[in-house]
C-alpha cells in the first residue's frame, strides 16, 4: 500500500490522535498505511504537521530556491510575498521526504550567502544576514527562520544571488548562486540605514515595519557589522549599542508624537523598542545611536539625519 502524504495524510493522522487512548490509537473499521514508528521518527507529530501546514498558507513559495536532497528528500523556501525587496525580509525553510510528502523536523540551513554583482566595476559584495535558520517558535519545529537585509534593489547596476547549504537526516545538499531579484520599496519605505564608527560600517535593519498600525507598536532592528571581506555576509555586531527615536511626520510640519522607548539590545542579538505613531501617513524616525559607554556615536541633533522612513 502506497504511503499517505500532503493534507490527506496530516487528515489522517489528525483524525487517529483524536481517538481514545483506550482504542490503542487505532479506530474500528479503519485499515492504517503503512506508516510505522521507526519510518516516520524524524518527521512530525499529526498535530505538529498541521501546524506546519497552517502556517505555509501565511507565506509563499520562492520556486528558484527550492532543492533536492539526495534524491530522498527536498527542501522549500518561503517569504511572505513569495519575492524579494530592499531592507529586510524573513526567509523560512520546510523540508520534505520525497516518497510521503511529511515534514521533517531534524535539518539545518547555514551558510546563507546573499552576493551583488556591480556591474560597471565588476565587483561583488554580501549584505546583513541573519545567520543559520533556527525554529522561530516551539508550535513550528519543522519551520526553520532566517533573514536577509539587502542593501541595493536589483537594476541594471547590479543583481543578485543567493546561496545556502542544506543538512537534511546527515545528507547534504543546497542552493549555490542562484539568481534571484530583489526589488525596491515604495516611495515612503526605507528600512535599511548604515552608519560609521571609525573605520567600521553597521547597518540598522527594521524588521517588519509594515505590520504596524497606528498607536503604540514595538519597533525591532538588527545591527549588522560589515566583514572585512565585502563578499562575505554580514553579521549581527557584538558591540552593544542604544538605540533612540524621534519619529516626525514630515508632511505635518514634523510634529512628533509621545511615549516612545528607546531600542535596547536583547539577548537573541536583536533591538526592541516601542514607537507610537498618532495617525496615518508617511513617518520618518530620526535616530541617534549610542555606544555602551552613552556616546553619541551616529545621528542625533534636531532632525537626525541618520532615519528610517515608514508610511502606516
Amino acid at each position: 500500500m502506497k504511503k499517505i502524504n500532503g493534507l490527506f495524510f496530516i487528515i489522517v493522522l489528525a483524525a487517529l490522535t483524536a481517538c481514545n487512548s483506550n482504542d490503542d490509537g487505532v479506530q474500528a473499521g479503519i485499515e492504517i498505511p503503512e506508516i510505522t514508528i521507526t519510518d516516520d521518527i524524524d518527521c512530525c507529530s499529526a498535530e505538529e504537521a498541521l501546524q506546519v501546514y497552517r502556517f505555509l498558507q501565511t507565506v509563499k513559495n520562492v520556486p528558484e530556491l527550492q532543492t533536492e536532497v539526495d534524491g530522498k528528500y527536498n527542501v522549500y523556501a518561503y517569504t511572505r510575498t513569495g519575492t524579494f525587496h530592499t531592507g529586510y525580509n524573513e526567509i523560512f525553510f520546510v523540508a520534505t521526504k520525497k516518497v510521503s510528502g511529511n515534514y521533517i523536523k531534524k535539518f539545518d540551513v547555514t551558510g546563507i550567502t546573499p552576493l551583488m554583482h556591480m556591474v560597471k566595476m565588476d565587483m561583488y559584495h554580501s549584505t546583513p544576514v541573519g545567520g543559520a535558520a533556527s525554529s522561530f517558535n516551539d508550535s513550528y519545529l519543522a519551520v526553520r527562520r532566517t533573514w536577509v537585509s539587502f542593501l541595493m534593489n536589483t537594476s541594471e547596476a547590479g543583481s543578485w544571488t543567493l546561496s545556502y547549504d542544506a543538512l537534511v537526516l546527515g545528507s547534504k545538499g543546497g542552493v549555490t548562486k542562484q539568481d534571484i531579484v530583489v526589488d525596491a520599496l515604495p516611495d515612503g519605505q526605507a528600512w535599511l540605514k548604515s552608519f560609521k564608527v571609525g573605520d567600521d560600517t553597521y547597518f540598522l535593519s527594521l524588521v517588519n515595519p509594515d505590520d504596524w498600525q497606528t498607536g503604540t507598536n514595538e519597533i525591532q532592528a538588527y545591527v549588522s557589522k560589515k566583514s572585512a571581506k565585502a563578499t562575505e555576509p554580514y553579521q549581527l555586531a557584538n558591540e552593544t549599542f542604544t538605540i533612540e527615536i524621534d519619529p516626525r511626520m514630515p508632511d505635518m510640519g514634523n510634529h512628533t508624537s509621545p511615549n516612545n522607548t528607546p531600542l535596547l539590545k536583547q539577548q537573541d542579538g536583536s533591538y526592541k523598542g516601542s514607537v507610537n505613531l498618532t495617525m496615518t501617513g508617511l513617518w520618518r524616525i530620526h535616530l541617534t545611536v549610542k555606544d555602551a559607554e552613552g556616546n553619541v556615536v551616529a545621528g542625533g541633533g534636531d532632525l537626525s539625519s541618520l532615519y528610517w522612513d515608514v508610511t502606516i
